[in-house]
């Protein structure tokens, strides 16, 4: 007696070949797309935090002067493009809780301007100082 022959799968399909690789592309695909964004957010973030610390620095620099005077002054950060711009103003109407005169207080104003992703770019930073703070 014959035995009836068995027509079992040994392998795959061309059909499923081509499936499974166009599933693995699509998987590939966003894999890449989300590198490619992870990598754009980390650069804007190192980009941020450089400005920020190029102002932060010029602000320190201007609060650590001994003797406040008004003007500003322009500047630019080494062959990065950054152009500074330090303002120091005379506060004279500023009074405190009680309504006395605040004498010798200074705004201090930098902004930083640049030119980045095709377009200029501005970021500054504000504070206030005593003008008599660092005097001996």
């Amino acid at each position: 007696m014959k035995r009836p022959i068995q027509h079992g799968r040994r392998g795959f399909l061309l059909l499923e070949m081509i499936l499974a690789l166009g599933v693995f592309g699509i998987a590939a695909t966003g894999f890449a797309v989300a590198l490619h964004r992870m990598a754009a957010a980390a650069q804007m973030a190192q980009s941020e935090l450089r400005i920020t610390r190029i102002l932060d620095s010029a602000l320190d620099e201007t609060l650590s002067l001994p003797v406040l005077e008004e003007g500003e002054l322009s500047s630019s950060v080494g062959d990065t493009g950054i152009e500074l711009k330090t303002s120091v103003t005379l506060l004279d109407k500023l009074e405190n809780d009680e309504g006395q005169l605040l004498q010798e207080m200074f705004a201090i104003k930098v902004e930083a301007k640049w030119y980045a992703e095709g377009q200029w770019k501005r970021r500054d930073v504000e504070t206030w100082r005593y003008g008599r703070m660092y005097q001996p």
